[in-house]
């Protein structure tokens, strides 16, 4: 099962912004289900690395043009962004630490909700105010 399903009220209305959203998604989930299997530490720890650097991709690009925009509200954005990056890195660190977590679960909780509101909510207004 999908950790997080593509749906109708995440799209921005910009093309290639929900084709970057739908990978990041795509991503999650392959994680999450190679997680419910006999992975290695090695394909873990890969997965882990890949999501971080293309959501911390993303967000760069997102805050190169909320920044050339003056967006009213890049800060909010910007700190919600740094939020769930942080949360990674704990997962990250965790994984490192060989920490007794249930990684499914721990990813799970990390990102699920915090995508679909994020879409919803930031990155709707975003792209919506902004034509972008």
């Amino acid at each position: 099962m999908a950790l997080i399903d593509w749906r109708k009220e995440f799209e921005t209305g910009v093309e290639e912004v929900d084709h970057e959203h739908k990978e990041l998604i795509d991503l999650l989930n392959t994680l999450h289900e190679k997680l419910g299997t006999d992975v290695s530490r090695e394909e873990v720890r890969g997965f882990l690395g890949d999501v971080f650097t293309n959501i911390s991709s993303h967000f760069a690009l997102e805050e190169t043009v909320m920044r050339k925009h003056k967006y009213d509200e890049y800060q909010a954005h910007k700190s919600e962004h740094e939020q769930l990056l942080d949360d990674l890195r704990d997962i990250m660190d965790a994984f490192e630490a060989n920490e007794a977590l249930d990684y499914k679960s721990t990813l799970a909780d990390a990102v699920r909700d915090w995508f679909v509101n994020h879409f919803k909510t930031k990155d709707a207004r975003l792209h919506r105010l902004l034509g972008v």
